[in-house]
């Protein structure tokens, strides 16, 4: 179990800690006066330029949606309620783990490749080296999007219940990356590469641990039930 566990979740992970390190000190290091770092900071300009109050307002409560705090205890009430509604742990233990890899993988690229933040106004508090990447872009993707999966498995059978999670889930993640965005806080590619971690983690540990388990027990209970005839005849 723990030779499988390692293959399937941490292995993964593992790589992908490494892809984001390694990423974020190409662009720290080797790229820093590329023209694609040129081209994140001119982005984060023209952005800056078309600010307008309204939007200063809206995108303000975007990036709410996944401050810190916010996603701890949203995910602690999902982990919860999953728990109790479906009496059994696989979903709980999937939003919080597909939560806390991307927190891991994030705080490991911020410690070794400290990228500065775009040379535009914040509109938020935060410190001035941890641009790459945006966690709250992965951590919005991981929750919000690991929710909908979670949703989705359950109410398979309703077309209009699977649309409507998918679209308040990955609605959630898309306005969260756009407001960090906005609001001079990211590089597109460090809110691109949040998108990216956060779907790799949601992606790893719903095979792991939803998707799989809900596979293997469908292709046993026909076994299940031949084996139940055989001894019955």
């Amino acid at each position: 179990m723990a030779a499988e566990t390692a293959r399937r979740i941490l292995l993964p992970l593992a790589l992908m800690a490494l892809v984001t390190l390694g990423l974020g000190l190409l662009l720290t290091k080797v790229l820093e006066h590329s023209t694609l770092v040129a081209q994140d900071e001119a982005v984060s300009r023209e952005i800056a330029q078309e600010r307008t109050p309204f939007w200063n307002e809206v995108t303000h409560y975007g990036s709410m949606l996944s401050d810190t705090p916010v996603i701890i205890v949203v995910t602690t009430i999902m982990a919860i309620l999953f728990r109790v509604v479906y009496r059994r742990w696989r979903e709980s233990v999937f939003l919080v783990a597909a939560v806390c890899a991307q927190s891991a993988i994030f705080l490991l690229a911020t410690v070794f490749a400290q990228r500065a933040r775009p040379h535009v106004p914040h509109l938020d508090p935060a410190p001035p080296t941890s641009s790459y990447p945006s966690g709250h872009t992965s951590a919005a993707v991981a929750f919000y999007c690991g929710t909908a999966l979670v949703l989705t498995l359950h109410t398979h059978r309703h077309t209009i219940l699977k649309a409507l999670w998918w679209l308040l889930g990955a609605g959630a993640a898309l306005a969260v990356g756009l407001a960090r965005l906005y609001r001079g806080m990211h590089h597109l590619t460090d809110v691109s590469w949040g998108y990216v971690l956060g779907i790799f983690c949601v992606v790893v540990l719903a095979q792991a641990l939803l998707l799989r388990p809900i596979m293997a027990t469908r292709r046993g209970t026909p076994k299940k039930r031949a084996a139940r005839g055989a001894a019955l005849t």
